[in-house]
């Protein structure tokens, strides 16, 4: 069991859907992105989006960046099966579709951890 002060300053980096940070290995989700000058309806989105991914099965947070119009999005999951059923539901092919609109160039990848470590530099 980590100290609290180190669970703390991990839930900052992570947003883990859970108090009990996954074992590996685990699926990551990357999607690094440019965003257009057109982001009508992004915010609302983006926000209802990471209130509903909460609430599918196998879904065990994320971590998100951000710095002058460029961002990478990585959300974890327990498996594939996992990602695959984020990927045919409805609101995320709908988010997809806008996502023309919002995004100057994106590309995104999955890969598997088979290693988590973190480390506390200063409390």
């Amino acid at each position: 069991m980590q100290p609290f002060f180190v669970f703390a300053y991990i839930r900052i980096m992570i947003n883990w859907n859970s108090p009990n940070i996954p074992n590996p290995p685990f699926i990551a989700s990357i999607f690094n992105y440019y965003l257009s000058d057109n982001l009508e309806g992004y915010a609302e989105y983006d926000e209802k989006t990471l209130e509903l991914v909460k609430t599918i099965p196998g879904y065990l947070g994320y971590e998100s960046m951000k710095v002058d119009g460029r961002g990478t999005f990585i959300s974890y999951w327990k498996d594939m099966e996992s990602v695959q059923n984020w990927a045919k539901h409805p609101v995320h092919i709908e988010a997809k579709k806008l996502g023309m609109a919002w995004y100057k160039y994106y590309h995104s990848m999955i890969a598997e951890v088979s290693r988590f470590h973190s480390h506390l530099i200063q409390p």
